[in-house]
């Protein structure tokens, strides 16, 4: 093919950045991809289905020589330095008002750096977020670009086109300044990291509670995908506890190890809500999960010390099915308003802009932690836009109070057997301090001002002020008597 002809470049052909550009080739876009593996970019070029214009290149200057301007260049590559490396890499072969997009889940300040770092090279740089996995890059994802609305318009039809649609609506859309689809992206994470604790606390609950086996387990996750909770990460769960081990023919669930892996966002998410002042405790409760699941020996040794769950079960399995269904309802609610809460407060923040709504509304297809709940979030946020917190619309108070009941009767039954639940437990405790309007923390600021002088404010006057706590030396004692 002759140069510059090609639509769109990704570098890094693994399989996500060759399924999102076979998906481009696929909406009539002239697609080359670059990747330093001959074997790889053969592979994607014999992929592609017919009557698609695909190219695949070990040769970086191939690639960039053969791109219209200006060039749309896009990098699915390992965060951190693999991101500068390829930056670095690019920057003797492309020119003014090129584009380079990096399409990973990028810490949205190492965004931010490389927007300032281009931005003075004459170099548009955007941060994207792509949410789906593998099946979503190659049939429709969520995607979430931030930052340079010059490149935005540039790379928009591409993207509005290989995007999930709901409601023949694309599922991309501008989420805001500088490193806003970074942000955005990791905030999902976050959600999605929270979502995945609670489903798992239902599978140990259900597993270890009530005795149920795989089987009855994939009935009921089947079931509930069904209903008003129908949501992909429902659908898949209850598809692995379908699945059997090829080698041993029991369930594939048991002999997979129980320590989980993660790549950061989550724990970025927890990092940054912390910075801002802002409580995900259910997000942090899930990243914490995570990490004591790492420590699979002292978890044994533990086990052996104190004992592990109670050898007793829950008698009515199928009320405290139906219990279980409706906190995972509740505490689902939680982790996507503590979400919300923490981008309505890091757009101001960090001045991004971060058009709420429309982050609902993308989400609604092609992404991990897509749901039914959405279209009622997104109808809460259409209306107010502003809302700081989901929890104080009266339409989200009233599916609440429909569960809260059955959340507090599941903690109370599940917590004597010795089940952990740390994400039901975090979702109850925010959303009752949440709805306090008085918590013990007078007694906290008391105990900052009498060890630290930290000063505190009064219920019956303004400004601030600080208490002599020490018991007072006799002569000051006589002093305060004989003051007028």
């Amino acid at each position: 093919m002759d140069s510059e002809l090609y639509d769109f470049g990704m570098i890094g052909l693994g399989t996500m950045g060759c399924n999102l550009l076979l998906n481009m080739a696929d909406n009539h876009f002239a697609v080359v991809g670059f990747d330093i593996n001959r074997a790889k970019a053969e592979e994607f070029e014999a992929s592609a289905n017919p009557h698609t214009i695909v190219k695949g290149v070990f040769e970086l200057s191939s690639m960039i020589q053969q791109l219209k301007k200006p060039r749309k260049i896009m990098m699915l590559v390992p965060a951190g330095k693999p991101v500068d490396d390829v930056i670095n890499n690019l920057l003797p072969l492309v020119e003014k008002e090129d584009i380079i997009i990096d399409g990973g889940n990028s810490h949205f300040t190492d965004t931010l750096n490389r927007i300032h770092f281009l931005l003075e090279k004459g170099i548009h740089f955007m941060g994207i977020g792509i949410s789906g996995g593998e099946m979503g890059a190659r049939t429709g994802p969520s995607i979430m670009p931030g930052g340079d609305k010059v490149a935005w318009q540039q790379v928009k039809p591409i993207l509005e086109a290989v995007s999930a649609k709901v409601n023949g609506e694309p599922c991309v859309a501008y989420m805001g300044k500088g490193a806003a689809g970074h942000y955005v992206k990791m905030v999902h994470n976050g959600i999605e990291y929270a979502i995945m604790q609670l489903i798992s606390e239902v599978y140990d609950m259900l597993r270890r509670g009530a005795a149920l086996n795989v089987d009855d387990l994939h009935e009921v996750f089947k079931s509930w995908n069904k209903g008003e909770m129908q949501s992909f990460l429902l659908e898949i769960t209850a598809d692995i506890l379908a699945h059997k081990d090829v080698d041993t023919g029991r369930p594939m669930v048991d002999v997979i190890l129980d320590k989980a892996g993660s790549k950061g966002t989550g724990k970025w998410t927890s990092q940054n809500a912390m910075d801002l002042a802002l409580p995900i405790p259910t997000i942090d409760a899930a990243v914490s999960a995570r990490d004591i699941s790492v420590y699979k020996d002292q978890r044994n040794a533990a086990a052996e010390l104190y004992g592990t769950a109670n050898e007793k079960f829950i008698k009515d399995k199928q009320k405290f099915i139906e219990q279980v269904h409706d906190a995972l309802y509740f505490a689902t609610i939680i982790c996507y308003a503590q979400g919300f809460a923490l981008l309505h407060k890091a757009s101001f923040e960090l001045d991004m802009e971060v058009p709420l709504p429309d982050v609902i509304k993308i989400w609604r297809g092609g992404c991990i932690i897509r749901s039914a709940l959405l279209d009622d979030f997104y109808s809460v946020y259409k209306k107010n836009p502003d809302l700081p917190n989901m929890l104080l619309n009266k339409k989200i108070a009233r599916l609440l109070k429909g569960k809260e009941k059955k959340l507090r009767t599941v903690i109370r039954q599940v917590t004597p057997l010795k089940i952990p639940v740390a994400g039901f437990a975090s979702a109850l405790a925010y959303f009752d301090a949440y709805c306090s309007s008085q918590l013990p923390t007078n007694l906290i600021q008391a105990q900052r001002d009498f060890f630290g002088a930290h000063m505190y404010q009064r219920v019956d006057r303004e400004g601030t002020f600080h208490n002599e706590w020490q018991p007072l030396p006799e002569h000051k004692k006589e002093e305060v008597e004989h003051r007028p």
